[in-house]
């Protein structure tokens, strides 16, 4: 039996449950860095074949009758990092980078509740790579990294003493307000030191075993 953590590769092809739906498999897209569910399409044979081959996420549209890849008109194409099939072999997750706003309607998902799950957090490392491009003296990341590690080390500290100082003299929304400080300079402190947050999980997996 293969090994479904694997991501899958032309040679499995074949393998995939395509005759239960006339040919077609259910793919949902997942933003390989947040974890949100993006769209929703349908891949045919030669569609996975060509997501798996250039890298970029192709789809079967059911209306137009033709291979489509996502983003030939909008240029907001999704950029593929691995594709898994479910425990059926009937339907796909397509795990990739976004480039640019998913949904026809201009905004990041096609599916409600944007943001509001823990992995926005990948997203707001995304916003201080932005700043830190941009540059800037009105942009106080971009000023954080400019002065450099100690800097951040002394921000990081005063936010870690106001949560310390919130547990104990505010309530759950004061404490929300003071480890959101603390997970932003955090966030700088990544993009400073060149890591995120799936190192960060990764090492938590390994301590517990998961």
């Amino acid at each position: 039996m293969r090994d479904r953590n694997a991501p899958l590769t032309e040679a499995d092809i074949a393998g995939l449950a395509w005759d239960k739906m006339g040919g077609l498999l259910p793919a949902a897209a997942q933003d390989a860095a947040t974890g949100e569910l993006l769209m929703l399409g349908y891949m045919d044979r030669e569609a996975l074949a060509a997501t798996l081959s250039t890298g970029f996420a192709t789809f079967f549209s059911r209306s137009k009758g033709r291979l489509w890849q996502k983003g030939e008109t909008s240029g907001n194409r999704l950029r593929v990092t691995s594709v898994h099939e479910d425990c059926d072999a009937d339907a796909l997750l397509v795990r990739a980078d976004p480039e640019g706003p998913i949904c026809h309607l201009g905004t990041r998902s096609c599916f409600g509740g944007e943001g509001e799950g823990p992995g926005w957090l990948a997203q707001l490392s995304r916003v201080i790579v932005d700043r830190a491009a941009a540059g800037g003296e009105t942009s106080y990341t971009a000023r954080l990294l400019a002065e450099g590690p100690e800097r951040i080390a002394q921000k990081i500290g005063e936010e870690g003493v106001e949560v310390a100082l919130a547990t104990v003299t505010r309530d759950a929304a004061g404490c929300a307000e003071e480890v959101a400080d603390l997970l932003y300079h955090i966030a700088v402190l990544m993009q400073a030191k060149g890591f995120g947050w799936t190192d960060v999980i990764r090492v938590l997996r390994t301590r517990h075993g998961a």
